[in-house]
């Protein structure tokens, strides 16, 4: 049987390299900029997999979130530094895999950079709160799903493939390596 891959009469695949990856990665990371954070993913043992937003994203695909230097996450990080980001940005589409190695950091410059009032729940003391460290995700390779023309022409395409009883989508998907 054919993979379902195989029976689109149009390309759905583009592995994306360098700047271009970058710069996908930006786009659908602007379009959620909340992950599941993924530490311990080379142990052997159940991921350990908590919400995190994202800070900033680079356009070489690079990220940085503020943690807790106390955090179960930073703990981890010191003795695994490989991780992964699982994004979502839609029902339909939008979705991003990135794996990268971790690295922690208290600079203070960076941390300003970052800040923002709201993160204050977490930090009590503000952006000089003594507990706040900086991870630097560098991202080694990524997956995305997305569709290429937008949710609503991606609905219409599958609705008629539904009804034609063939697989019309306006998927695309592929490898990213910055």
């Amino acid at each position: 049987m054919d993979s379902i891959n195989q029976q689109q009469p149009e390309d759905n695949h583009k592995d994306l390299t360098g700047t271009e990856a970058g710069k996908k990665i930006k786009e659908l990371v602007g379009k959620s900029s909340t992950c599941y954070f993924c530490t311990k993913i080379t142990t052997g043992e159940p991921l350990k997999t908590r919400p995190m937003s994202v800070q900033k994203v680079d356009e070489d695909g690079n990220f940085w979130f503020l943690s807790a230097d106390d955090s179960h996450k930073n703990a981890e990080i010191q003795s695994d530094k490989q991780v992964q980001l699982l994004f979502q940005g839609s029902d339909y589409s939008d979705f991003l895999s990135v794996y990268g190695v971790a690295t922690i950091s208290k600079d203070k410059a960076l941390i300003q950079e970052l800040w923002e009032p709201l993160l204050k729940a977490w930090f009590t003391e503000g952006e000089d709160d003594p507990r706040i460290t900086v991870i630097k995700v560098d991202t080694q390779e990524g997956y995305y799903w997305d569709n290429k023309h937008g949710n609503a022409v991606a609905f219409i395409k599958t609705l008629a493939g539904a009804v034609m009883g063939k697989t019309l989508d306006d998927s695309i998907e592929g490898k990213l390596t910055v």
